[in-house]
């Protein structure tokens, strides 16, 4: 029995042993809540300096028994610690605040996909437990100084796409010190070379353990091989240098060999193809599954050492400059799931061999092959899905053999010189499977076939450009894409009728011989953007059902018999941007709603119509108007001064509206048989009055910046205001009774390339500011009432004298008729003779100037990965750009005889 006294002392100890446990818990309770309190302020801080449209962070709120662990993208641990933040996505905007730098123990911090600005704070460099970082597209951000990632040590992910690192010049230091780094993805960094020499934790390879390093759409040249080499310690599998300036790729087997993955394409590089595969091929143990090295300089051709590079599955090699043919070996390879070898210099017949691949991808497109294999050997091609040999040399015969495919969901043979009919059979091949079907720009004959069956959801048929002839009966509603233009189709469109609760977004029946009305059930088209009916016979009003597209983009009825006045329901349609209606027979006014509602109009064209009254000032309102027509109509007043408000033929450039995609329209990509597959289904045209004769313009439409409003009842003065339209490359007011002189200061539009103000009431002398114009290659002043001398320029003297007819008061070169005081016709200096010299010795030696100059320029932008990038997307819209200016020049030319 214990004493009454120890009692007593034991009680107490006790008591005191309670009460300072009691004191210490409330201590470490304290300071746990005030660090749960320091990183909730911290969030609050982050949220306060961004703005959330969406609301994303509506959770995040400052009420104090708000628990931050359970706001939206905020996980904690046991503890109550933030360990992972993830506000992807939310289309954020502002500034990343360095308050972020508090939350000591987050593993994984993912921004990615957002809109903010500024510098990533250094505060970054606290989260020192960081596992993953995520800074991927996160808006216009850079790093100044990227000393803080050094700190990052237990980092294993780390995404920086789309941040500028330009100013980062340790980045390789940086990034050579995380040694527990094994993804790693800086796309679009602007990073160029690297330097040399290395930190000595570079050269002790401390980043050997990265497995995954994209290091796409930068500027990087060879210089930073050394340190990529470092870094391949038997663990690198997959390696993207897509889009850089790499002139070439030393192959060391026992730096690369560990590869998976290799991404090369887009990059200037000159390799000899049968040396690369064979410096690969001596890997022991290569892997390597998906080579992708596409519009690169690839050269010579695919050798048999394709053969050992046996685990390859995905082989994408096009836009090169490989030739000879293609080696057998490649058909025998195990694993080859899908290849792409189009657009090379492959010839020689398609091998019978191809029926032992097990590629369900095949693509050979634009290749001079020929020769078609016989349908004995097609039977192993049973699993192949998509097919592409368009441009190849297949015809003349219709390629039989196909129909052995039963499982294609994509089929392009356009453009193989097939004439021939198309069998019976052909279309009842696939069970309502077929998602992609080009024939286009052959010479196939036979009734338009019935296209109601075997196609899937968002389905693309292309038949255009051939000889099909007959009615149209059947079209699946499953439909997206329809393009049966130029060929003999004939009968009415009722067939339209057909589509209920469809997907078609775009419809070409143009240049047929289509007859009948518009039919009025175009309410089934919800999702319609594109609508060409151009160039055939139909007739009758507008429908009233044409309301219902509202996200119709482009409407082409040209050249038909279409008449009265245009429908106030077309108003409706404010997703229009292109809209010809050219050689109908629509009367009435111009309606004003066309410059009040179809605001994103960048083409208008009505001419040759029987329109009558006044140019509405509406039309003014339209800031993206590059393209207005409103010749042979039956117009009258005067020009509106307005015209200067046309913004887009104003402001250098092409200024598209929000949902057009400039010079070309791609509709159709990613829903076709293969995401990869990206094809052009549409390219926006117009027919043009072009230096006196009629043009129909492709490509280069979106470059093109024209006002015609010749061959009306027009008077009055040219408003001086219309001078300001700097931009304008084509002007014609011919044929109207407008009066007044040619403004004086014209020559300040210098863009000008063709003019036309003949068969007017004009008056005066031709202003000498008219020497600045040197891109004209039209001019025509004839049969208005001129006089004086003809300005001295080489410019103005290279037209033939026809251009100056009806005019009895000019005098001077290239007229045979002198001016008074004048002993022979000389040419003198202009004002700007500075600049009339310059031209003049352009004209006389541009053959070889222009050339040499034209190419160093072009040189200089290919080297330049995203020159490059961009000179080819430009391409099909310059190419046709430059043929207008060769032809000029050319002209310039011949007319220097006049000189």
């Amino acid at each position: 029995m214990m004493h009454p006294c120890l009692f007593i002392i034991f009680s107490f100890l006790l008591l005191l042993l309670e009460a300072t446990t009691a004191n210490q818990l409330v201590s470490v309770g304290d300071v746990n809540n005030k660090f749960f309190d320091v990183e909730r302020r911290a969030l609050l801080d982050f949220k306060s300096h961004l703005q959330d449209p969406n609301g994303s962070l509506s959770t995040w709120t400052a009420e104090d028994d708000d628990d931050c662990c359970t706001w939206r993208g905020v996980m904690c641990n046991d503890q109550g610690h933030v360990t992972q933040l993830d506000i992807s996505r939310n289309n954020l905007n502002g500034t990343i605040h360095r308050s972020i730098g508090s939350l000591t123990q987050l593993r994984y911090l993912t921004l990615s996909y957002n809109s903010f600005y500024g510098t990533i704070p250094q505060e970054f460099g606290n989260l020192n437990n960081l596992q993953g970082l995520s800074l991927g597209y996160v808006g216009r951000c850079r790093v100044e100084n990227i000393e803080w990632l050094s700190h990052l040590s237990h980092l294993e992910d780390l995404v920086m796409d789309g941040i500028s690192l330009a100013k980062a010049n340790q980045w390789v230091n940086v990034i050579s010190s995380l040694r527990n780094l094994s993804w790693l993805s800086l796309d679009g960094c602007e990073l160029s070379q690297v330097m040399y020499p290395y930190s000595s934790s570079f050269l002790n390879s401390s980043s050997s353990s990265i497995e995954t390093l994209i290091l796409s759409n930068n500027n990087l040249t060879s210089s930073m091989y050394h340190w990529l080499f470092s870094l391949t310690s038997n663990k690198l599998r997959d390696l993207d240098l897509f889009g850089n300036t790499l002139d070439g790729i030393p192959i060391n087997p026992g730096n690369l060999c560990t590869l998976t993955s290799l991404k090369l394409y887009n990059n200037p590089m000159l390799i000899n193809l049968p040396d690369f595969l064979y410096n690969f091929s001596r890997c022991t143990s290569l892997r390597l599954t998906y080579f992708y090295a596409s519009d690169s300089e690839f050269t010579g051709s695919l050798s048999d050492d394709i053969q050992k590079i046996s685990s390859l599955r995905y082989l994408y090699l096009s836009g090169n400059h490989i030739n000879g043919t293609i080696s057998e070996k490649l058909w025998e390879l195990p694993e080859l799931t899908s290849f792409d070898l189009s657009q090379n210099s492959l010839s020689g017949a398609i091998s019978e061999k191809i029926g032992n691949s097990g590629a369900i991808i095949i693509k050979l497109s634009k290749n001079p092959l020929q020769g078609v294999p016989s349908i004995d050997h097609m039977s192993n091609l049973s699993y192949v899905e998509s097919l592409d040999l368009n441009s190849c040399k297949l015809g003349p015969s219709f390629p039989k053999w196909i129909q052995k495919l039963k499982k294609l969901t994509y089929l392009d043979i356009s453009s193989n010189g097939i004439s021939d009919t198309i069998p019976l059979d052909f279309w009842d091949m696939w069970p309502s499977q077929l998602r992609f079907l080009n024939l286009s720009s052959n010479n196939i004959s036979g009734e338009v076939p019935d296209l109601s069956l075997n196609f899937d959801n968002h389905s693309v048929i292309d038949l255009s450009s051939n000889s099909f002839n007959g009615p149209i009966k059947n079209v699946s509603s499953a439909v997206a894409l329809l393009n049966l233009s130029r060929n003999k189709i004939s009968g009415g469109i009722s067939f339209l009728c057909q589509f209920v609760d469809g997907f078609l977004e775009f419809l070409d029946l143009s240049h047929n011989s289509l007859t009948g009305q518009l039919p009025d059930c175009l309410w089934h088209f919800k999702e319609l953007k594109v609508l060409n009916l151009g160039n055939n016979n139909l007739s009758g009003r507008l429908p009233a059902s044409i309301e219902s597209l509202f996200k119709l983009e482009a409407l082409y009825l040209y050249k038909n018999d279409f008449y009265g006045e245009l429908p106030l329901s077309l108003k409706n349609c404010t997703s229009l941007n292109s809209l010809n209606l050219g050689a109908n027979k629509f009367s009435g006014n111009v309606p004003v709603w066309l410059g009040e509602n179809l605001s994103g109009l960048y083409a208008l064209i009505l001419s040759s119509n029987n329109f009558f009254g006044t140019i509405p000032l509406q039309l003014c309102q339209l800031p993206n108007l590059q393209i207005l027509d409103l010749s042979s109509n039956s117009l009258y007043g005067t020009i509106p001064s307005c015209l200067n408000n046309l913004t887009s033929m104003v402001q250098q450039g092409f200024l598209p509206p929000p949902n057009v995609h400039p010079f070309t329209t791609q509709w159709y990509h990613s829903r076709s048989a293969h995401p990869d597959i990206i094809y052009e289904y549409y390219v926006d045209h117009a027919m043009i009055e072009w230096q006196g004769d009629e043009r129909e313009f492709f490509r280069n439409l979106g470059l093109l910046k024209s006002i015609d409003l010749s061959s009306n009842n027009l008077t009055g003065h040219i408003p001086y205001e219309i001078t300001n339209l700097f931009e304008l490359i084509a002007l014609n007011l011919s044929k109207n009774a407008l009066v007044g002189e040619i403004p004086r200061n014209i020559g300040q539009m210098k863009k000008l390339i063709a003019l036309d103000i003949s068969r007017n009431n004009l008056a005066g002398g031709i202003p000498s500011s008219m020497t600045q114009m040197t891109f004209l290659g039209y001019l025509d002043v004839s049969y208005n009432n001129l006089s004086g001398r003809i300005v001295s320029s080489t410019q103005l003297q290279s037209f033939a004298p026809s251009r100056y007819d009806g005019n009895a008061g000019l005098c001077g070169l290239p007229l045979s008729k002198k001016c008074l005081g004048d002993e022979e016709p000389v040419i003198g200096k202009s004002e700007d003779d500075g600049e009339d010299e310059f031209w003049g010795w352009f004209y006389i030696g541009g053959g070889t100037g222009f050339a040499i100059g034209f190419w160093i320029a072009i040189g200089a932008l290919l080297l330049n990965r995203r020159g490059r990038h961009a000179f080819f997307q430009f391409y099909d819209s310059f190419k046709d750009w430059v043929y207008v200016k060769v032809v000029v020049f050319v002209l310039k030319l011949q007319r220097a005889k006049y000189t």
